[in-house]
């Protein structure tokens, strides 16, 4: 395994491995046996960074979320993990009642929705501390003042070490760190964002916003996180959910644009020269590219995540990766 750094505050600052593990599905579509074995497996291997929600699964079980972080915290209180393993929950996007979502009737990211959210996600989780906390969603109904003091407030309280943010415009998670640096807080330090090879359009409405795909990593974002030492990347659904190598799982209008063929070509090619699947490539090539991305794999299965895991010692040549580079 390998690992970097998220963070820059020796208090908070942690040691990750560089492949993040998804329970996004653990306690619905995977049944509590299968992900222990999961976890198990990305623990033996080194794997150090876990992610979950406070929302998910709900849209599986017509609730109002939790469950996956409940699977995560009797994984926890069974094997009698602590701070080895680092958990990255989120906040903001949970329904308020059972049959909404978080379009229409989310949490948010008040102070009070803040606090609330968080008592539920450390009980969950069997957690004092929470190791990381994103933002999950925008809440246009908060001044992000607001939200920005309740997040800093928790850091200094100690019940969280680090803050995060996924699904927000840049210029919020900008303007949300400048209110931060202004008034001595703790900011965002890591940002989670859809990331792949492929580049997904941005320019379509979403129903988080007219104005675009709001939780894809687009140039703004990627040009912040080059230019911004303290900032780290974390990228969700980096195998496009099997759509890379599964006829199952056409890749959907979001890709439908002059890139996506010859950088699938490319893909392929280095795939075959490398010896490694496409999958594997993948995730080699956003471990190491110039903006690095922690991708952030789910599994269903042992083998899954041990395909996952072997794309970590993948080295790629330079001209594998000026070949994927030049598309």
């Amino acid at each position: 395994m390998k690992y970097r750094t998220i963070g820059t505050d020796p208090a908070t600052r942690r040691e990750v491995s560089v492949l993040s593990l998804g329970a996004m599905l653990f306690g619905t579509v995977t049944e509590e046996r299968t992900a222990f074995a999961i976890l198990d497996r990305y623990v033996e291997a080194g794997g150090t960074f876990v992610d979950t929600s406070d929302n998910y699964a709900f849209w599986q079980t017509g609730s109002v979320g939790g469950e996956s972080e409940t699977v995560l915290g009797n994984w926890r209180r069974s094997r009698g993990i602590g701070d080895e393993v680092v958990i990255a929950t989120k906040l903001g996007a949970a329904p308020l009642a059972p049959g909404t979502g978080y379009v229409d009737n989310a949490e948010g990211l008040s102070a009070a929705a803040i606090r609330s959210a968080v008592a539920g996600s450390t009980a969950r989780l069997g957690m004092e501390r929470l190791d990381l906390l994103y933002a999950h969603i925008p809440d246009p109904k908060v001044e992000l003042a607001e939200t920005v003091r309740a997040f800093g407030a928790l850091v200094d309280e100690g019940t969280v070490g680090l803050l995060g943010v996924s699904n927000h415009w840049a210029w919020q998670v900008e303007r949300a760190r400048a209110i931060a640096r202004a008034e001595g807080l703790a900011g965002y330090e890591v940002l989670q964002y859809q990331h792949s090879y492929l580049r997904h359009r941005i320019d379509t409405p979403s129903p988080l916003s007219p104005d675009g795909e709001l939780g894809t990593a687009d140039g703004n974002l990627l040009s912040m996180v080059r230019a911004e030492e303290d900032l780290a990347l974390v990228a969700y659904s980096p195998l496009l959910g099997g759509a890379y190598v599964r006829e199952d799982k056409p890749l959907g209008a979001g890709h439908d644009h002059g890139g996506t063929q010859p950088r699938l070509a490319a893909l392929r090619e280095v795939a075959k020269s490398s010896g490694a699947t496409v999958n594997q490539v993948v995730l080699a090539w956003m471990i190491g590219a110039q903006v690095p991305a922690i991708p952030l794999v789910g599994a269903s299965s042992v083998a899954q995540i041990e395909e996952s895991l072997a794309a970590v010692d993948l080295e790629l040549t330079q001209e594998e990766r000026a070949r994927l580079d030049a598309v």
